[in-house]
């Protein structure tokens, strides 16, 4: 039998998502979801008294555990490849170059850093800038360290607001990396880092310079939204991430649903 059949089976599978609902938090620059039955059972019949309902939904590409496509961002007109970014977009067909649709499925290692752990709290304050040092402590004591092409998503604890939409947004402030954190991830070349807050980074920050450093200047992907509560109890830093961004032919980023599994 296949090692990886073999392992799978005996495998214990977290879910990194958070749901989806009509109210739910989003980024105030980014479209709410929206959903709505198209039709109920019962309104179409069929022979033997079959009916069936159906759905639709709308929202953004940033709306939800969502993971940044690499042309999310632009510096000086310029996008991570050194293309200008003006002549490779459309309102119709959206980026040309570092499109979402680029991003190949995610089997890779992932390490959790638990910086609320850390600190002995539930929730990060708002304003909670996570330093190298943090980032440092966290890889000590977790016995883990982050390596090239993982995944490592840092956990402030703000997952457990999703349910408040107004408290998660907390009108676009919120716990996370500056600058000088955001290399601490990038000298270690992973290929992507998350957390568990709708910006990543410490917001308010009207330049962004965490995405830059990420998505523009080193070509990192980022996760937001993610829910680690669970991963975080059982106290499991390290996992394979599994996870696919859609096809979504131009587009800046992409909803995800991500998985840690432990054999």
């Amino acid at each position: 039998m296949n090692e990886l059949i073999r392992l799978a089976r005996g495998a214990k599978v977290y879910d990194l998502a958070q749901p989806y609902y009509v109210g739910m938090p989003h980024h105030p620059v980014h479209p709410p979801y929206l959903f709505g039955m198209t039709k109920k059972h019962g309104d179409y019949m069929v022979p033997g008294g079959v009916s069936s309902a159906a759905d639709g939904i709308a929202f953004g590409g940033h709306v939800g555990t969502h993971i940044d496509a690499l042309c999310h961002f632009s510096c000086g007109g310029k996008l991570h490849d050194g293309s200008v970014a003006a002549e490779a977009q459309s309102y119709g067909g959206g980026m040309e170059r570092l499109a979402v649709d680029g991003v190949a499925p995610m089997l890779r290692r992932g390490v959790l850093l638990d910086i609320a752990g850390l600190e002995g709290v539930e929730v990060l304050p708002v304003d909670f800038s996570i330093t190298p040092a943090h980032l440092d402590a966290a890889a000590k004591a977790h016995g883990v360290e982050p390596g090239p092409g993982d995944v490592a998503i840092l956990r402030t604890g703000w997952a457990q607001y999703w349910g408040d939409a107004a408290k998660f947004i907390a009108e676009v402030q919120g716990p996370g990396p500056e600058i000088d954190a955001a290399r601490w991830l990038s000298s270690r070349s992973v290929f992507a880092a998350g957390s568990d807050t709708v910006a990543f980074e410490l917001v308010p920050a009207r330049s962004m310079p965490v995405h830059v450093h990420l998505l523009v200047e080193r070509g990192i992907h980022i996760v937001e939204c993610l829910n680690m509560e669970q991963l975080a109890a059982d106290r499991v830093y390290e996992f394979l991430f599994v996870a696919a961004p859609l096809r979504i032919q131009g587009g800046t980023g992409s909803p995800i649903r991500p998985l840690a599994v432990v054999a």
